[in-house]
């Protein structure tokens, strides 16, 4: 199974290098698991070609093979969403979107992670679908590309021949999904090679008033909605306490962050869950009162739900 990644000038060194080593570990233990070998090719639209960092590429120009395969475009190296902005105005930009609608077209899988999701936002390939990109530049990336349906709360979102993965170590994530396409035994093999737990979501990483400061409403009611989390949730309050609408609440925080204000809230909440069974002995019980819900049942099901872990397992990760 070959896979080929492309790897625009100035890509981030670290998205490159776990696309790399989790494709080539598992080639090397396919001969003991099973499964097909994996060969991953680096390739690239210019002959010199460099990393974030410097480092000279050994890479394979695009040819003109239009036979259907596995194609994955990796972070470009800007970290903020003026950097990337400028970063797309680069010319490759443009000539790798023509390249994944051909190979898309005939049939290959196209795949990116972190920010390598804006440049298949950039080529259409994601219009009208739902994709998932690094959690902290989920506003910029709504306010770019409103035709598209972002669920930034997912590792992968997997549709339609089309993958989509989170933040910089998600590169890992999206490694493994391609490999269990070929053999489910070997990704799992890999997985625990490499020592990389299962992820299926980014909530337990995103911080939520980091996403918050982009608007000055969703910031206040963020601030508001921390001041006033252990009481139940009232939109009629906070619109009274931020001196604004529900309506118009509810659609700053729809355009920045995709969520309802009671999402937002849940998302607050778990934040000072986790926060507090990883930093005090207080039950689950007790945590739950102080965030707002009924019952630790609630909270159990919300950890799980939301981050994939359960309560003791956050426990365990702190032990």
């Amino acid at each position: 199974m070959i896979v080929d990644i492309l790897a625009l000038d100035g890509v981030f060194d670290t998205g490159l290098a776990a696309l790399q080593d989790t494709l080539a570990t598992a080639s090397e233990l396919s001969a003991d698991v099973g499964g097909p070998a994996i060969e991953p090719r680096v390739i690239s639209l210019r002959r010199n070609t460099r990393t974030a960092n410097g480092h000279k590429l050994s890479t394979s120009l695009c040819s003109d093979d239009r036979q259907a395969r596995i194609i994955v475009v990796p972070a470009i190296g800007a970290k903020t969403p003026e950097g990337l902005a400028q970063a797309l105005t680069h010319r490759d930009i443009a000539k790798a979107g023509e390249l994944l609608r051909a190979l898309k077209q005939d049939g290959a899988i196209v795949a990116a992670a972190c920010t390598g999701t804006f440049v298949l936002a950039e080529s259409g390939l994601l219009d009208g679908k739902i994709a998932t990109t690094s959690w902290w530049l989920g506003p910029f990336f709504r306010s770019r590309y409103p035709e598209i349906v972002l669920d930034d709360r997912q590792m992968l979102v997997v549709g339609d021949g089309i993958v989509t993965a989170g933040a910089v170590l998600a590169h890992f994530d999206l490694g493994l999904w391609l490999v269990r396409q070929a053999s489910p035994a070997l990704a799992a093999t890999t997985a625990r090679y490499l020592m990389i737990d299962p992820r299926p979501s980014q909530t337990g990483y995103a911080i939520p008033d980091h996403l918050a400061h982009s608007d000055p409403l969703v910031e206040r009611f963020e601030q508001w909605a921390r001041d006033n989390l252990d009481q139940g949730f009232s939109l009629q309050a906070a619109e009274e306490a931020l001196g604004t609408s529900r309506r118009t609440l509810a659609r700053r925080l729809k355009s920045v962050l995709g969520k309802t204000p009671l999402n937002f809230v849940h998302d607050l909440r778990v934040e000072r869950a986790v926060h507090l069974l990883r930093t005090s002995s207080d039950s689950v019980e007790a945590i739950a009162e102080k965030v707002g819900y009924a019952d630790g049942v609630t909270l159990r099901t919300l950890l799980r739900r939301r981050l994939g872990r359960t309560a003791s397992q956050l426990r365990n990760l702190e032990a």
